[in-house]
């Protein structure tokens, strides 16, 4: 008599006839080298190896350190959880990306937002991290060193002194600011989407992630740089990361060109995207995330936390209702695209201020991007330029006003800094120089960057066929919808 447990005499039992108990014994047996119970042992022992040798780690290390506060544990578990939040922001990017866009470009656009971040982390720790938070090399304008080998990469030790004052351990610092880099170079995307070429993008990615981007970032976050001394505040980056990534995407969506049906006899025509449930739940994911981006830029856990939470809440709900309203009046409906890009242009306009903005300073700030950012999308077809999401009016023409407002009506806790609360012009001229810096420098460098790329590969546009036929055939031999018609490409 057999039991259920027991293969039928003189026969092997076949995989798939195997119970889910028995499944795992026998896909190890099948692999040659594991079919005998001592090799099965052998390999039973390497989980408890490597356990044991982390254990052995872990222990050498606390024996280093001292007992781990509660201000070292909530600092850096909050900005993790921050840094987390920063990353998945490339999901609602590529979603709103890819939304706004034709289906036959899906596959080239979700490829180009995931890859980028990879790009991004790689070109960030190799140096990027080094040049924007390094020693000085230049005062005030170049800085070189995180302590890796030849002054790359960074130094990943964590000492007893930043355990008793609470500090950010290396690596979660690097983390966090790798994920800011990230979203640089995302911005880029939508302003080239369906006409560059893929590899061209990639290397741009690289170039902007690992020297234009640090570099400037410097100028302000790293304390030493001219713009911090001169008193510029850009706390969580209006103008560092999303002006900077929009002044890199419009140098390239000059040199690009319009998309092909855009500009007819000189009209601009309205190429829909093909899935606005997607770029829906793109910028949902996109508020969500800002809630790392800005909280997370406190760089600690303290009461000014909840406090950047609600005046990026109000102002994402100020551009939303901006957006709505004034695109309902010149449009005659409200447009699902324009509440988009309004809370989008909310988030941005209280990027830089959002720990030196009252509440309701922050609500009109977001209102007034919200109503900036349609005006500005128009302005932009008018002019010839090929924006397919409207990345720059957010992220560029946003960014610029979300730091200059700090200048309007910004406040130092209980004192006032912005013109209309101090009766003083210096902190809004200070906050446009720096605009004028983030403009100037991407523009210069992205636009040598973009050009010697093009030369070097003849040009960074896909051919007249393959963006007729959509780079998603042509440039990965893909598609996103294989089982659905393509007609409405």
């Amino acid at each position: 008599m057999t039991t259920a447990l027991n293969s039928p005499s003189g026969r092997r039992k076949a995989l798939q006839e195997a119970s889910l108990l028995e499944g795992p014994m026998l896909l190890l047996r099948s692999i040659r080298g594991f079919r005998t119970n001592r090799s099965l042992t052998w390999l039973a022992c390497v989980p408890v190896a490597l356990l044991g040798l982390g254990l052995f780690n872990l222990s050498a290390h606390a024996a280093e350190l001292p007992d781990l506060n509660a201000a070292f544990l909530a600092n850096n578990l909050w900005l993790l959880i921050a840094t987390i939040l920063v990353i998945f922001m490339n999901a609602g990017f590529a979603m709103v990306e890819a939304g706004m866009c034709r289906q036959k470009n899906a596959v080239n656009i979700l490829a180009k937002n995931l890859f980028v971040f990879a790009l991004a982390v790689t070109a960030y720790w190799f140096i990027g991290f080094s040049l924007m938070y390094g020693s000085a090399f230049w005062e005030g304008i170049l800085y070189y060193g995180k302590g890796g080998a030849f002054g790359l990469f960074f130094d990943p030790t964590v000492t007893p002194e930043m355990v008793t004052n609470g500090d950010l351990v290396p690596s979660v610092d690097f983390l966090f600011q790798a994920a800011f880099a990230g979203t640089a170079a995302t911005i880029v995307s939508g302003l080239v989407a369906e006409r560059v070429k893929f590899g061209e993008f990639v290397i741009f990615a690289l170039v902007l992630t690992a020297f234009i981007y640090p570099i400037s970032g410097s100028w302000q976050w790293n304390g030493d740089g001219w713009l911090a001394k001169l008193g510029f505040i850009d706390f969580a980056g209006s103008s560092i990361v999303h002006s900077v990534g929009a002044w890199a995407g419009l140098v390239g969506a000059m040199l690009l060109g319009p998309r092909i049906g855009k500009y007819v006899n000189g009209r601009t025509q309205a190429i829909p995207g093909h899935n606005m449930a997607i770029a829906t739940l793109g910028a949902l994911i996109l508020w969500i995330g800002w809630y790392g981006f800005n909280p997370g830029s406190v760089l600690g856990m303290d009461q000014t936390v909840a406090y950047v939470a609600v005046t990026t809440t109000l102002a994402a709900a100020g551009g939303a209702i901006g957006a709505t309203v004034v695109s309902t009046m010149t449009s005659g409906k409200p447009d699902l695209t324009m509440i988009i890009n309004g809370i989008l242009a909310g988030l941005v306009s209280i990027t830089a201020g959002c720990g030196n903005m009252t509440m309701v300073g922050s609500w009109v700030a977001g209102l007034i991007g919200g109503i900036i950012v349609v005006f500005s999308v128009a302005a932009l077809d008018n002019a010839g330029i090929d924006d397919p999401v409207g990345a720059f009016s957010v992220h560029g023409v946003c960014g610029i006003w979300g730091t200059l407002v700090v200048g309007l009506w910004g406040v130092d806790g209980a004192t006032g800094i912005g013109l209309f609360n101090s009766g003083s012009f210096s902190q809004l001229g200070i906050q446009a120089v720096g605009c004028a810096a983030y403009a100037i420098w991407p523009l210069v460098t992205c636009w040598i960057a973009w050009s010697i790329i093009g030369a070097l590969f003849g040009g960074i546009r896909v051919s007249e066929e393959e963006e007729t036929m959509g780079l998603d055939i042509g440039e990965h031999g893909m598609e996103a919808y294989p089982d659905f018609a393509s007609s409405g490409n």
